[in-house]
């Protein structure tokens, strides 16, 4: 996608250890979602402009940068080199439904018959987020996540957010051979480890060509962990690394769009601007309006970069259960119409969240926080 400049006055402003090591997760969330507002005029293809709602800009989309509908082994930034950053490609044409459903039991996280098939939501979206952790928080088997993996075959693109249980090695072993791997390091003292015990997953089971990109650190800046300039040292230290090691594709460090907006800085350490964005914690986007929402948010962190790098959404999603905050409602048939919304705005450039429901966090505020998994019961 191409934003021309028509934007006129606008207000755009992990451990090399099998063990769990995941508390950083418990809840991640704890900071409030602001959402500033525009306006933005949408004209793919020639069709009747799509506006989204808030303050004014008017953008055009070129058609001959227009995505077609995303496929299980298509992969939106595996084409993003360190020296060849472009603006998102942020609009899917896709519209299949999805049919989505939420336990609200503390069971072990897995998809059954009562839950939709990957294939009804894969289609249309970059990816999906896996975590390979059990209700109890411990480490997933080897066979587990193998058994979790196949649920995800139609999504090609599937994210980790560190090293910790074996989990690169595990679903390098369990994906399908033209699935891909957008990796992470997340504790930022264990950085050269945690790219060696990539490396080694790599080595064994794969290649850097399965691997579309490496996050060093996960909301540093969003969490108050660490500056601008901290997360652009961690960001040298990853690459140096993962270069050494022989993987020349695209190096990040994930932050929440609200950061990214606020301390634009970190757009020239990133590769690709990768940020994660839930219209549910917006608490004034009802969940049928997710995706324009989140298409707000793309446009928004795009012009924060100045135009200059491409957007991905690494989170997105919309929690089965829990408590309604403003107009955004949890429910198992809201996650159906939020997902569906961000499928048809933007979900060639967004990897949804989550796999299924995260039983070992905490419940974080408004309770939301276990509930986002889509193929959970």
């Amino acid at each position: 996608m191409r934003f021309t400049s028509l934007i006129a006055s606008a207000s755009i402003l992990g451990a090399a250890v099998s063990t769990p090591i995941h508390g950083h997760k418990d809840n991640k969330r704890d900071v409030e979602y602001v959402t500033n507002r525009i306006t933005s005029t949408v004209v793919v293809n020639g069709n009747a402009p799509m506006t989204l709602a808030g303050a004014s800009t008017t953008l055009a989309l070129d058609s001959d940068h227009i995505p077609a509908a995303a496929t299980a082994a298509a992969s939106p930034v595996s084409d993003v080199t360190r020296e060849n950053a472009a603006p998102t490609e942020a609009v899917s044409t896709t519209a299949a439904a999805p049919s989505t459903t939420a336990s609200s039991s503390a069971a072990a996280s897995s998809s059954s018959s009562s839950a939709p098939s990957s294939s009804d939501l894969g289609s249309g979206f970059q990816g999906i987020t896996y975590s390979p952790y059990s209700s109890n928080g411990a480490c997933k088997s080897a066979e587990e996540v193998a058994s979790d993996i196949a649920a995800l075959s139609s999504y090609g693109t599937i994210r980790l957010y560190g090293v910790d249980c074996n989990q690169v090695e595990n679903v390098f072993k369990a994906k399908a051979k033209d699935q891909k791997l957008f990796l992470g390091v997340y504790f930022m003292d264990q950085i050269e480890a945690g790219v060696k015990q990539i490396a080694d997953a790599v080595s064994s089971y794969g290649s850097w060509d399965d691997v579309v990109a490496v996050s060093i650190g996960n909301e540093l800046v969003n969490s108050g962990a660490a500056s601008v300039e901290t997360v652009g040292s961690y960001i040298s230290t990853g690459r140096s690394a993962l270069t050494g090691a022989g993987y020349s594709g695209p190096v990040v460090s994930v932050e929440t769009f609200t950061a990214l907006i606020n301390n634009p800085g970190l757009c020239e350490y990133n590769d690709f601007v990768a940020v994660n964005a839930h219209a549910y914690f917006d608490q004034n986007t009802a969940a049928e309006d997710a995706g324009p929402w989140l298409m707000n948010q793309i446009e928004r962190v795009w012009g924060a970069c100045n135009g200059n790098k491409k957007v991905t959404i690494t989170e997105s999603g919309w929690p089965s259960q829990g408590q309604t905050y403003g107009k955004a409602v949890p429910s198992k048939e809201n996650q159906q119409k939020a997902i569906e919304s961000i499928k048809q705005s933007c979900g060639s450039a967004t990897i949804l969240f989550t796999a299924f429901n995260d039983y070992w966090k905490a419940d974080g505020p408004w309770g939301v926080e276990k509930y986002f998994g889509v193929l959970s019961n």
